[in-house]
């Protein structure tokens, strides 16, 4: 059984433009959260490095503290120092942690209500970054906004239907000019 190609000068255009645009979308996101994605990679690589403690001399009997001179110490800037990131999400409010604890799933409490106040909170809240392009959709959009319908639903009803039938010609009286 072959396989048949079905490409056009078209399709192939139009994976092409498909391609780009896909390659486009993960350059942007490179480039707005690629640092923060490799802080946090060597953050986790520093963890994975086994402790060395230091090896224990035997106790030799204490030189005399030399005399201090009058010169300041700098203390060391917290600009140079390198933030840990942790994971994507911000911590979890200690209210929303208690949740956990409180009864079973079975009864609608513990995990059950934890994913459901979680859920509740807008991404951007949750995460630091978009972890992924759908996440884009939804970033920094809102509350939702409530539209109420102004017209009644006779109103509707009279207006959507209409009086002839379907197909016969339109009544001069149903045109609104």
């Amino acid at each position: 059984m072959s396989r048949q190609l079905n490409m056009d000068t078209l399709r192939q255009n139009f994976w092409k433009e498909e391609y780009l645009r896909e390659k486009m979308l993960r350059c942007e996101w490179h480039r707005k959260f690629g640092t923060m994605v490799k802080a946090k990679q060597k953050a986790k690589a520093a963890a994975r490095l086994p402790l060395k403690l230091p090896t224990l001399h035997p106790k030799a009997p204490l030189p005399p503290p030399p005399t201090p001179k009058a010169v300041p110490t700098k203390a060391p800037s917290p600009a140079l120092e390198t933030p840990t990131i942790q994971s994507e999400m911000y911590p979890v409010p200690p209210a929303t942690r208690a949740l956990l604890y409180e009864g079973i799933s079975h009864d609608f409490q513990g995990r059950y209500r934890y994913l459901n106040t979680r859920k509740l909170d807008m991404p951007e809240m949750r995460y630091i970054f978009p972890i992924t392009t759908s996440f884009t959709y939804g970033w920094q959009l809102g509350p939702p906004v409530k539209q109420e319908l102004v017209s009644c639903k006779m109103c509707r009803i009279e207006s959507f239907f209409r009086k002839n039938g379907a197909f016969s010609l339109l009544d001069p009286q149903d045109l609104a000019l």
